[in-house]
């Protein structure tokens, strides 16, 4: 049985509170999905990865949007924030 081709998201920096330690910056892109981690910090990532596997596989968070959503990523102290976005 063929999968049908998993959709890509755009997670792109729109804030960083202090200083991120992967040394993320606003206005940085990735390429995520379930299979490709587009360089983005594997802390967040791993965070991200059960709302990825939900939205690419035809899940509905009901308070979330599956074509665009926000992002924070597990450090608040530095809090890197982003824009995920269906391609």
């Amino acid at each position: 049985m063929d999968m049908p081709e998993e959709p890509v998201y755009i997670a792109e920096v729109v804030s960083v509170k202090k200083s991120c330690s992967a040394g993320h910056e606003a206005g940085d892109r990735f390429e995520i999905n379930t299979h490709k981690t587009g360089g983005i910090c594997g802390y967040c990532y791993h965070e991200l990865f059960p709302t990825m596997m939900n939205m690419c596989y035809g899940g509905q968070i009901p308070w979330m949007n599956n074509q665009e959503f926000n992002y924070e990523c597990p450090d608040s102290y530095n809090l890197v924030t982003f824009k995920v976005t269906r391609k």
